[in-house]
């Protein structure tokens, strides 16, 4: 049986939709009172594993499942032994460098040497950082990052943005964008290689039904 991770959080939804465009069916996840942390397809020829965001390569990675779907910040941070199939266009953001609105900095090379600089994405800010030949001190965070600079503790913060209304209502604002993050496709290698599961079939499918929308949004 196909195995599919799919992530908790702002990307499920359409990760469930757009699988379903292929015709494996694993909307029971967004029911209100689900509870299950598996379930199979309606036509059982496969199975979703939902998992936290972070933990989808892994899964992937290890062969727990043969596909998956994640934020390219992920696979930016955790650096895994995956495929990376496509890029599928939806859950755009971006990750920022940012600071308090009353910070004297108006770029990234303004903040002091060896500042602190917040973020659960340790090991993006610190090539970010080493790339512009700025030495700060990573302060990993990883739930409520807005409040390093109210508090005093960081100078600034790498976070993800998408709207931007976070920041401005903790009074931060962005100096500079690292990269932006869309949806992934991701495979298990030697799945892939292999076929295991039928698994080449539906990522073409797959890859059809993203062409397919890439091409109605440029007409």
């Amino acid at each position: 049986m196909l195995t599919i991770a799919l992530p908790k959080g702002a990307l499920l939804k359409e990760s469930i939709a757009y699988f379903q465009q292929v015709g494996l069916n694993f909307d029971a996840l967004l029911e209100p009172d689900n509870r299950q942390l598996q379930v199979v397809s309606r036509d059982g020829v496969a199975r979703a594993l939902l998992v936290r965001a972070q933990d989808v390569p892994v899964y992937v990675q290890y062969g727990q499942a043969q596909l998956g779907i994640v934020g390219y910040d992920v696979l930016r941070e955790k650096t895994p032994h995956v495929a990376q199939l496509a890029d599928l266009g939806f859950g755009r953001c971006r990750l920022s460098v940012a600071v308090k609105a009353t910070s004297p900095y108006r770029s990234a090379r303004d903040l002091p040497p060896h500042c602190r600089v917040a973020s659960k994405f340790v090991r993006c800010a610190n090539a970010f950082f080493q790339e512009l030949d700025v030495p700060v001190d990573i302060v990993p965070l990883y739930g409520s990052v807005e409040l390093g600079p109210l508090t005093g503790m960081a100078e600034a913060i790498v976070d993800l943005v998408s709207t931007g209304r976070t920041l401005k209502e903790n009074g931060l604002v962005e100096l500079e964008q690292i990269f932006t993050s869309t949806a992934y496709l991701i495979a298990h290698p030697r799945s892939y290689r292999l076929n295991i599961a039928g698994l080449g079939h539906y990522v073409k499918c797959l890859e059809g039904y993203r062409n397919r929308m890439e091409g109605r949004a440029s007409a």
